[in-house]
């Protein structure tokens, strides 16, 4: 019996030096069964210092196939506690889900694990489309040691925000901070969208955001002023210089 049990074991060794994959168990308790270790959840890193957010290019379309939402925007939620603190989301990382509606529409971008989520809620009213309802949500992790997990939530509803003409996407360079609770913020920079009307999926005629505008035109006023207050200032003095000349020759 011993010879056959001996006879046994090298067999078992010689199929596991030929045979790959083929290891040699014992009966030892001890031996667990190997764990999956790259299965983590996942948590976003607060930051100390604020950063611009990468832009990705957010789509649903409806059942029938065509694009009802389309945005391009860059996301910063920002933490207002004893200090403030920023997380950017990573379009690589997001995951766009919703629902398309004839005056109703909804646009979740959401993390793994819902480490964050923002929705966007929008409304057809007429002739114009809006922002109704705006949701934010953040899970991230403790930003030290002996800190305490929380998370933080904000809403912004019955709100009428970055109202556009359908069929008209709205474009906003500067930055939108938008305060949705006390301990969160959402900032949206560059911004640009458009939902219900897209042909094609194409974005339509851009609707400039007063932020932008007044960016824009603002230096063009005061280099107008500054142009017509030095020309106003020579005609003066030129007037002035013909009338003491006229008033000399009469002596």
């Amino acid at each position: 019996m011993a010879l056959r049990a001996l006879a046994g074991g090298w067999c078992l060794v010689l199929l596991a030096a030929t045979i790959p994959g083929v290891h040699p168990q014992g009966n030892d308790s001890s031996v667990q069964p190997a764990t999956d270790s790259g299965a983590q959840i996942y948590r976003p890193v607060l930051q100390p210092s604020e950063a611009t957010p990468p832009t990705g290019t957010y789509t649903l379309k409806s059942l029938a196939g065509t694009t009802c939402i389309k945005a391009t925007m860059g996301v910063e939620f920002v933490v207002n506690e004893k200090r403030t603190w920023y997380f950017n989301l990573d379009p690589s990382r997001v995951k766009s889900s919703g629902y398309c509606g004839k005056e109703a529409a909804v646009l979740s971008l959401t993390l793994p694990d819902n480490g964050a989520s923002l929705q966007l809620t929008f409304r057809k009213e007429k002739k114009i489309f809006y922002i109704t309802k705006l949701t934010a949500h953040l899970f991230p992790l403790p930003v030290c040691q002996k800190c305490a997990n929380k998370s933080y939530s904000g809403l912004l509803d019955n709100d009428k925000l970055f109202q556009t003409a359908n069929g008209h996407s709205f474009t906003c360079k500067s930055e939108n901070l938008l305060l949705m609770s006390s301990e969160l913020s959402v900032k949206l920079v560059p911004l640009k969208m458009q939902a219900f009307t897209l042909p094609n999926g194409h974005f339509g005629k851009e609707l400039e955001c007063w932020a932008d505008f007044n960016k824009r035109v603002i230096p063009i006023v005061i280099g107008a002023t500054v142009v017509c207050l030095i020309l106003i200032a020579v005609l003066t003095y030129l007037f002035i210089k013909d009338r003491r000349r006229q008033g000399y020759e009469r002596i």
